[in-house]
């Protein structure tokens, strides 16, 4: 491995240096196991078995991934948007040349703002689609629970108090202490 090339890992999608590899000093050098500064050297036991560092460590991802149609609605607006960008600053730098190309690129330019705004609002509607779809599972609170329970209790009681009512009522009012 020549000097102008380091090793590097994979930390949150963006390839870094290895800590603790020769050649590769960062501020998370003892952040590796086995690959602290005191394992700089190799040993000639190391090198007469072969053995060898890895080139990288793998480190797990710190946020989730987009899901699918999200990720495809986002990147898709991200091309519109870039193409907008570029497309007004063509206009800006035309209608400063006096070209005769200025105007048809202002007309473009604001047909593809509203494109661009279409895309970035697919992308927030595309988000909140998804959500609802396969939305967050999320845990109740306990006061929420015992709220539910009590709600669960009460509904289970006035059910059974209008069975006891009806069965009264079919039997013509026999059993009934008073009449209303």
């Amino acid at each position: 491995m020549g000097t102008a090339e380091r090793p590097e890992s994979l930390e949150g999608g963006v390839a870094t240096p290895v800590a603790g590899l020769r050649g590769t000093g960062g501020p998370d050098r003892e952040n590796v196991q086995g690959h602290g500064p005191e394992a700089e050297q190799e040993t000639e036991e190391d090198q007469e078995q072969g053995y060898r560092r890895p080139l990288w460590v793998e480190e797990p991802a710190r946020r989730r991934r987009l899901p699918d149609p999200v990720r495809t609605a986002a990147v898709r607006a991200v091309l519109i948007v870039a193409v907008t960008l570029i497309q007004a600053v063509v206009a800006f730098l035309c209608t400063l040349a006096g070209s005769w190309l200025a105007f048809p690129m202002v007309l473009s330019s604001v047909a593809f703002t509203v494109a661009a705004t279409w895309g970035v609002l697919d992308v927030w509607v595309t988000r909140q689609v998804w959500n609802q779809r396969h939305g967050v599972v999320s845990a109740p609170s306990s006061t929420a629970r015992a709220l539910r329970r009590e709600r669960r209790i009460a509904r289970r009681q006035a059910r059974a108090a209008e069975r006891a009512r009806r069965r009264i009522h079919r039997r013509g009012g026999a059993g009934q202490l008073s009449h209303p």
